[in-house]
Order: structure tokens, then sequence, then C-alpha cells
């Protein structure tokens, strides 16, 4: 199963770093940084750090594994802080290629009501965000819980 990374990611402001994805015939949608996870990445954590690189050119601190979903791969969707990022550094063949529409990266109020205001994907993250926009860190560490039951 393909395993995969997403970051909520929280700027110094509050706000919820995202990518805004517009591509041609569809309704834009907004997603969470992140991407597949590479054979050569040591851990979970490497690989968000790598695609958070990638895709912002950005710094963050990861700060806990809150939610993970299985479908056709598996996606662990992480909290951390983002302290830098500047998207004319970013790398990537996505960004190249004009078929696969356009990256926009925007910050969106981390408030119930705003959230409301975009298509974010997958939904169960969006549900998961829109119930506790005010306590992230308070959940649990599911990298904790983890290492409980083992």
């Amino acid at each position: 199963m393909k395993e995969r990374v997403r970051a909520i990611l929280i700027t110094p402001g509050g706000n919820l770093l995202t990518i805004k994805r517009v591509r041609p015939g569809m309704e834009p949608y907004w997603v969470l940084p992140g991407g597949g996870v590479e054979q050569d990445d040591a851990s979970l954590e490497t690989a968000l750090h790598r695609e958070i690189h990638e895709e912002l050119a950005g710094t963050a601190t990861i700060h806990s594994l809150l939610h993970t979903l299985e479908g056709d791969d598996r996606q662990h969707i992480f909290l951390a802080r983002i302290h830098t990022w500047d998207v004319s550094r970013r790398r990537g063949p996505e960004f190249a290629d004009p078929v696969r529409g356009a990256y926009i990266v925007e910050e969106v109020p981390l408030t119930p009501e705003a959230l409301a205001q975009i298509a974010l994907k997958p939904a169960t993250v969006a549900e998961l965000l829109a119930e506790h926009a005010s306590e992230l860190f308070q959940l649990a560490d599911l990298r904790q819980e983890d290492r409980r039951s083992a």
C-alpha cells in the first residue's frame, strides 16, 4: 500500500497554510501540503519535511500525528507549525506541467466559518479541522498511542 504524508500547517499568524488546486474543467479545491513517501525517506516525518521543502520551500516543526486515512493508499495527517516558506523557490514536476493546473498557496483563517468556505480535501480532514480548530495542539499524538500499544 502506498504511504502518503500530509501536513496541517499552522502559520505564525495562526492560519492554516493550504494549496488551492485549480484544474481545467473542475471547481477549485484545497489540499494540505504533502505527498508520497519515497523509499529513501528514513521515516514518515522525514518524508513530510521533504515534501514541505519541495512544495513550499518551507521549514516546519512537526508537533503530532493527528489522523490516518486508509483507502487506495494510507495517508498520515500531521500537525505542524510552519516557520518559513517561499513559493518562488519550490520545486517539483507538477509546478512545470500546465496540464496539472495551478497550485496556489493560500492562508486560510483557522475557524469553522472560514474552513466552511473552502472545499478542503479529504472531507474527513476538513471535518476534523472544523470540529477542533481551536484545540488542535491539545489533541492526542497518535505516534504516542502507537508506542503505548506496542
